[in-house]
């Protein structure tokens, strides 16, 4: 069953005292496009949850956002720059003699200057914490698929239900192409008749002028392959994976076909019928820009 490019996905778990939150948005794009916002320190993740989300998803422009907490129990090392505080004292002790101002200096005066104090934190184990964002990211994304199912399936509703317009508009031309032969063939007499002024006419000549016009007008290939058209389209469209290309490569062919059907037809109610089958193809190519 077809999916839309469209959709929305987000999770937030704590694990092992860590929030973890992931953020994913969808839309329509002619290829694959990711972009994967990750806080600079957990960069090494960013490779894997392309590759996860690459594996999942096939079309579409997609946003994904990964915010990650720190770990509440992480004891973090803080260490003293005793060369740089011992530097800054000193120097506001010169102005304070040079000056003759208040020697003020205090711990929380020191502390306030870059540099000073240097914090380290316990090295990542990255295996564990991916195997954390891991499982994260799968229900954020179970969450943005389940959402393109749900518009697939109104997407292939809507589509299905415009294939079946076209083929009776189809129907409409294999009907009516016939009927325009014989009535050229009559008016064919008419004229000759009238410019004659007789009713001696040749018949073998107007069989001849007719089969000529039929040939000429003759849509049944057109109309054959484009029913041959709308069936491989229909099989596509139940089949798994994405389909979104084969689906525009197949209308293209069917575009290509009742331009060919219009070009042919000199009945005014066929030239009517053949715009009211490219105006729906047109809209089924709209719908199908948002298949996967």
């Amino acid at each position: 069953m077809i999916k839309s490019m469209t959709g929305y996905g987000s999770s937030r778990k704590i694990i092992d005292n860590r929030e973890i939150s992931i953020e994913i948005r969808s839309v329509n794009h002619r290829y694959f496009e990711l972009s994967c916002r990750v806080p600079r320190e957990f960069s090494f993740l960013e490779e894997k949850i392309r590759a996860a989300v690459k594996n999942r998803l096939f079309r579409g422009k997609v946003d994904l956002y990964v915010t990650i907490g720190s770990d509440e129990n992480e004891q973090a090392l803080v260490a003293v720059n005793h060369g740089l505080a011992s530097g800054y004292i000193n120097a506001l002790k010169e102005l304070a003699q040079k000056y003759g101002i208040s020697d003020d200096i205090s711990v929380s005066l020191v502390s306030r200057y870059p540099d000073i104090f240097n914090v380290s934190k316990p090295e990542i184990d990255e295996e564990k914490l991916w195997n954390e964002v891991s499982e994260v990211l799968d229900e954020a994304l179970g969450k943005l698929i389940d959402m393109r199912q749900a518009e697939g399936v109104k997407l292939n509703e809507d589509i299905s239900q415009r294939c079946e317009t076209v083929l009776g508009l189809v129907a409409e031309v294999e009907k009516r192409s016939p009927q325009t032969v014989e009535e050229y063939r009559r008016k064919l007499t008419e004229k000759i008749q009238e410019v004659l002024c007789s009713t001696a006419v040749d018949e073998q000549r107007i069989l001849t002028e007719a089969a000529i016009f039929a040939d000429k007008i003759a849509v049944d290939e057109e109309t054959v392959r484009l029913r041959s058209h709308f069936e491989q389209f229909k099989k596509i469209l139940e089949s798994d994976g994405s389909v979104g290309r084969k689906t525009d490569f197949i209308l293209q062919e069917m575009n290509r076909e009742a331009n060919t059907i219009g070009s042919k037809v000199q009945d005014a109610q066929l030239a009517h019928i053949v715009v009211d089958i490219k105006a729906e193809l047109e809209k089924i190519r709209e719908q199908v820009q948002n298949v996967e």
